[in-house]
């Protein structure tokens, strides 16, 4: 079986998929798929204090004998974790998601071997979730389907990339579809698109400012009206189809140095989030966060 490390910083940023929580117990799917249950979701499996959970995650490299127990659980399993977390960002809060193996483990430890510390109430529960019966038992609760499923965080973003993918007439191009690079790296870290955050009702606004204070169309020639739609959850959706502009794929050069140098690089994306923050519609965390991902003068080149 092969192992499953779980240190944040040697995998790409995760995020947290679905997440509920079931009498008092808090489980969830990280975007990779894995099974995970919150800090005092494990606690309550195990009849212990949440603090005897973080005890564990503060002494993991610690070699004390509780923990290397579990270490060596975990390894009857053929699985080892760097950490027994993964510490994900979630609408910009930290938050320690341990994962289905780590759980069985501490709760397999609970169970047999603490001595005075043993809980009953781990043997009753380790008996109910051994083997893949934790990992199942988490995907129902959350309505997760390992074979066919978009992550939750992306599905905003596929649902509306899905709707305007080809909407516009051959030899034009839409705003959203051509910023989809800047959606996905605000994805890869950690901030993802939902009816608050429409970024190219801003970007196509100013865009549409510089098309026409340039004269672009007696270089480009004329942009055109498509029926763009909203995913039919998003409130936006009441007034579909909305008229949109698209621009002659001439332009697309063009477009992109805008994008590039202006929008991003002379701060009116940073001013849009700030407005967002401002009126409330964004947290002030997803703002920040957003600004700071674009600092990288690499994105700028």
């Amino acid at each position: 079986m092969a192992n499953f490390p779980t240190s944040p910083q040697a995998q790409m940023p995760l995020a947290i998929d679905a997440q509920v929580e079931i009498d008092g117990i808090g489980m969830g799917v990280l975007s990779d798929g894995t099974p995970f249950l919150t800090a005092r979701g494990l606690a309550r499996l195990c009849g212990i204090q949440h603090t005897s959970i973080l005890d564990i995650a503060n002494d993991w490299k610690s070699g004390r004998p509780g923990i290397l127990k579990i270490h060596s659980l975990l390894q009857t399993h053929g699985l080892s974790y760097d950490e027994p977390y993964t510490a994900v960002m979630d609408k910009g809060t930290l938050s320690h998601a341990y994962p289905d193996g780590v759980c069985l483990a501490i709760l397999e430890y609970y169970a047999f071997e603490a001595g005075i510390n043993r809980k009953d109430e781990a043997l009753m529960n380790f008996r109910l979730l051994a083997g893949k019966a934790l990992r199942d038992f988490i995907y129902t609760q959350v309505g997760y389907d390992p074979e066919s499923h978009v992550p939750a965080q992306w599905k905003q973003f596929h649902d509306r990339m899905s709707l305007v993918y080809n909407a516009a007439p051959a030899g034009y191009f839409g705003v959203f579809k051509e910023i989809a690079d800047m959606v996905l790296h605000l994805g890869q870290s950690g901030l993802h698109i939902d009816s608050n955050f429409v970024p190219d009702i801003s970007v196509g606004q100013h865009w549409g400012r510089h098309w026409k204070d340039n004269n672009l169309e007696a270089q480009f020639g004329e942009r055109k009206k498509f029926a763009h739609n909203y995913p039919e959850y998003f409130p936006q959706a009441l007034s579909n189809p909305q008229e949109s502009n698209c621009y002659p794929e001439a332009a697309l050069g063009e477009f992109r140095r805008w994008f590039r140098e202006t929008y991003i690089g002379q701060g009116k994306f940073e001013t849009y989030l700030k407005g967002k923050a401002k009126d409330r519609s964004l947290p002030v965390s997803f703002a920040q966060l957003a600004v700071a991902s674009y600092q990288d003068p690499k994105l700028l080149q």
